[in-house]
């Protein structure tokens, strides 16, 4: 049991290289849908292009009234490749501006499987 759990403890130490998730919840209101997508779209085709890109998804709210319509959910070799592909995007891509439009971008780490 111990040769597991160590192992378990050795592979989630900062010594291991992990990627990072970033977790984007986006308030959309109905009229921007279409609108925010499309940047969505742009800035994945993009991003994509960048050193340490992984993957991305956008996930649509099956529930009309939550509080956030669209969900990106984005893997990153790591904070710095993130950080260095979003400088350089914001350089090609202007920012969405929208009223109504929000987002909450942060990146995470796992911390338990």
């Amino acid at each position: 049991m111990c040769r597991y759990l160590c192992l378990s403890l050795l592979c989630s130490s900062p010594v291991f290289a992990q990627d990072v998730t970033l977790i984007n919840p986006f308030e959309v209101p109905t009229v921007h849908e279409k609108a925010t997508i499309e940047h969505w779209e742009k800035a994945r085709d993009f991003l994509q292009t960048q050193p340490g890109y992984i993957s991305t998804q956008l996930h649509k709210s099956l529930q009309p009234n939550s509080t956030f319509f669209l969900i990106n959910i984005a893997k990153w070799e790591s904070t710095e490749d993130f950080q260095r592909a979003i400088s350089n995007m914001q350089k090609v891509i202007p920012a969405l501006e929208l009223d109504g439009v929000k987002n909450y971008p942060a990146l995470y780490e796992v911390i338990r499987n």
